[in-house]
């Protein structure tokens, strides 16, 4: 599919070959198609290689023909799961390529915006638009892995018996991820500002898409050091609850420790033993235990080992 937009005032045209004043947006292109773009386009081959690939990561080139990124990002920030899309943009000085699978978030966004405005009206303004559009992807889905720490952060403080190391390492996994299309994006809107051609107002707002991706990346390598610490703190919890048990295992040990003595004592068969032939002795025993027994568990008691 093939969609064209002219740029000075926003409206929707059938493209025909057009390429100055405009801003041509394909998707899932057909042979044919793609044939109809060149044909209109002069594109770097080495570009189109890298923007028609299966599975390509964000890098960006500034080429003779035109300035070309490609970046990925999450297709659903929302959820921040596993799923990623990816955007073409090939700047020209007066037009705008783009190309993708089924489109993007920013994509959509941005095809929205160029109406004719004087905030989005050239092929580097919509570069721009796309870029940081992009970006607050990342944000979306920051804030998504966020709000899945905190619950986690809290489950483990509320439920001590809770064993969040699996949920922990999946987590985990999802920020590398996040970090490493964050990274990417930002080396690659990096290399745009240093080495596309615009104007200076132009370089600033790319190194201001730089920017957003810079602060998404460190707010993931934020996020994976405090599931760091969470996954120490619960080992910590865990030590302090074993220790917890073993402490109350071993003042019931203490508590017993006598009794046995007590009744080691008295189990022995010496002949010459009063407490043996005491009409009392039984109940004195049961006594002895009883008192030894409570004055212990008492002592346990007021020290909190119980």
């Amino acid at each position: 599919m093939i969609r064209a937009r002219l740029l000075a005032t926003g409206q929707d045209l059938e493209w025909q070959g057009q390429n100055t004043g405009v801003w041509v947006d394909a998707q899932a292109v057909t042979q044919d198609e793609l044939a109809r773009l060149r044909e209109a386009f002069v594109v770097n081959r080495l570009a189109l290689e890298d923007a028609l690939e299966v599975g390509h990561w964000s890098r960006a080139e500034q080429y003779p023909e035109h300035a070309f990124i490609t970046l990925r990002s999450f297709a659903r920030p929302e959820a921040a799961d596993e799923f990623t899309e990816r955007l073409s943009i090939f700047v020209f000085g007066d037009a705008v390529l783009t190309f993708s699978t089924r489109g993007t978030h920013a994509l959509a966004r941005v095809w929205a915006m160029v109406n004719g405005r004087e905030a989005v009206n050239s092929a580097q303004e919509v570069a721009y638009e796309l870029l940081d559009h992009t970006a607050d992807s990342f944000f979306t889905a920051a804030d998504t892995l966020e709000e899945q720490v905190d619950a986690l952060e809290e489950q483990v403080f509320r439920n001590v018996r809770t064993n969040p190391v699996p949920q922990v390492f999946e987590l985990k996994h999802q920020l590398t991820q996040a970090r490493r299309l964050a990274g990417e994006a930002r080396d690659a809107t990096a290399l745009l500002s240093r080495h596309a051609a615009g104007t200076p107002g132009d370089l600033v707002r790319y190194r201001d898409a730089q920017d957003s991706f810079l602060r998404a990346s460190t707010r993931f390598e934020g996020l994976r050091e405090v599931l760091t610490s969470l996954l120490d703190l619960h080992l910590s919890l865990q030590s302090q609850r074993m220790n917890e048990v073993m402490r109350t295992l071993t003042a019931v040990s203490v508590v017993f420790l006598p009794l046995t003595f007590l009744a080691g004592v008295w189990g022995m068969n010496f002949e010459h033993m009063p407490e043996l032939r005491s009409p009392y002795g039984y109940g004195f025993a049961w006594l002895s235990f009883l008192l030894v027994g409570g004055l212990l568990a008492a002592y346990f008691k007021r020290r909190g080992w119980w």
